[in-house]
């Protein structure tokens, strides 16, 4: 969180973390698609030309007011790829709220606890946990006939009952309703502090 008491702005930082090709960024496409732009920033992405983020995507929000100051929702994606490890953590770095984006597919399950562990490792270098931290789950892709159940996934990724939410990026589906949630955890965590 940054105060911008020039400006009586509350700057939050939302951080879309999970494995490569997850959904990550096509949740913030979705996003910036269907937000009017007066309530929006210009989405910036680097990618490859395999289309696959390379760095993070980057969209601010401006919504509504917390403690009399405007808040501006910084939402970032990082790089889902192991060699990406250096950026992610530099992403993660301030982060309020975290959604992870789980890839729903059977085959994903190792990639998703990995990626989990991995950002759980990321918050403990910088002497946070996931228990300090607001977050919520997303589990992606259930539109695919491979898909592992909601039961498996619970089990093996929401040790802490976090909330939860079945999706289909591409297709907008649940997109809104993480984001709003991640949103409500984050303003509801930042008015206890």
């Amino acid at each position: 969180m940054y105060i911008n008491w020039a400006e009586q702005e509350i700057n939050l930082k939302i951080v879309y973390y999970g494995p490569g090709l997850s959904g990550k960024t096509t949740n913030l496409m979705h996003i910036y698609n269907k937000l009017d732009s007066s309530m929006r920033s210009e989405l910036v992405s680097l990618s490859t030309k395999e289309d696959r983020t390379l760095f993070f995507d980057f969209m601010q929000l401006e919504i509504g007011e917390i403690k009399g100051k405007k808040p501006k929702f910084n939402l970032y994606t990082v790089p889902g790829q192991v060699y990406y490890s250096n950026s992610r953590r530099i992403i993660l770095n301030g982060a309020d709220g975290i959604v992870f984006v789980a890839d729903s597919q059977k085959e994903r399950n190792d990639e998703n606890l990995d990626t989990l562990l991995d950002l759980e490792n990321n918050l403990i270098d910088k002497g946070e946990s996931l228990q300090d931290i607001p977050w919520v789950l997303q589990y992606n892709k259930r539109d695919l006939p491979n898909r592992e159940s909601v039961s498996v996934l619970q089990k093996k990724l929401n040790f802490w009952g976090v909330p939860y939410f079945e999706s289909v990026a591409h297709r907008g589906v649940a997109v809104f309703p993480t984001l709003k949630e991640i949103i409500k955890r984050v303003i509801v965590h930042i008015q206890s502090i």
